[in-house]
């Protein structure tokens, strides 16, 4: 197995980072560090296929994003692009890479943000992508206008507190499914746990909007590129439950997996468009942005 890579980011008061390599191997965070100890920080997970970043103008996007929902320091957006570039060039030649991005509140009372990023192989997803996924629903408890009334709940930002979402895997994996599609408590479709909705109605594609305190997906964005490419309509609007069942194909996408057909929702069986998922595929292996 290829090793890792580490880069480690110094930031200087006039808001300038820096990045030096560092051993992965070896430790470099404190024990009070508020992202370990509270969850207080935010990161993305950037794709790396065949050596290319992909998404990295709206993975750093959303970054800053989650970071000023935190109010943490807004990140330096050059020096963590050149970082993914760098990191990800140090890490062993491979087909597929993950880089994570991490922005912590740092040390408790030390006032200093840690940040690192991490390039490193991510878990073989090949069998859910081309065999599909099973699904649970699962709701999330909360309104689908949550994000507008209550900021301070962080829905819609990516941070570190993933322990609600490690809990919904396990309980999908304990019940004989692979994920979890959340829904809110009005019955409005939302995201997965670490991915994106995406569901097909004819020629029409429909994802969630990021207004219901979901993220903006960055593998979706390139599965709506597939779908123009195609002559096909893409759409950011509202889905029910009941449009789970309905779809004539239905996904779920990330950095790390890319796209999942979805074979099952709560133990029923859905079709699988499988020469269409693997045109899809094909598309977000080998077009780069």
């Amino acid at each position: 197995m290829p090793s890792p890579a580490l880069l480690l980011a110094a930031f200087a008061p006039d808001g300038t980072t820096t990045f030096t390599p560092a051993d992965p191997a070896a430790a470099h965070l404190r024990v009070d560090d508020l992202g370990a100890t509270r969850g207080d920080g935010v990161f993305e997970s950037v794709g790396v296929v065949g050596g290319h970043p992909q998404s990295l103008r709206h993975h750093l996007d959303r970054f800053a994003r989650s970071a000023a929902a935190l109010d943490l320091p807004a990140p330096d957006a050059g020096a963590w692009a050149g970082a993914v570039r760098a990191v990800a060039a140090a890490h062993d030649p491979v087909p597929e890479l993950l880089v994570k991005l991490v922005l912590t509140r740092g040390v408790e009372g030390g006032g200093v943000p840690t940040g690192w990023a991490h390039a490193f192989v991510p878990v073989d997803h090949a069998h859910e992508r081309t065999e599909g996924i099973d699904v649970l629903v699962l709701d999330r408890a909360y309104p689908g206008d949550v994000a507008a009334r209550a900021p301070w709940l962080l829905q819609g930002a990516k941070t570190l507190s993933y322990a609600l979402n490690t809990a919904a895997l396990r309980h999908a994996r304990a019940h004989g499914a692979h994920d979890v599609v959340f829904l809110s408590d009005d019955g409005e479709v939302l995201e997965g746990p670490n991915s994106t909705v995406v569901a097909r109605f004819g020629d029409r594609w429909v994802t969630p909007p990021p207004e219901l305190g979901i993220l903006d997906g960055t593998t979706q964005g390139r599965a709506f590129g597939f779908a123009a490419a195609r002559g096909e309509r893409t759409e950011v609007a509202r889905l029910r439950r009941e449009d789970l069942d309905t779809a004539d194909a239905l996904w779920l996408v990330s950095s790390g997996r890319l796209s999942a057909p979805v074979r099952s929702v709560d133990g029923t069986p859905r079709p699988v468009d499988a020469a269409l998922s693997a045109d899809l595929l094909h598309h977000l292996l080998t077009v780069h942005d």
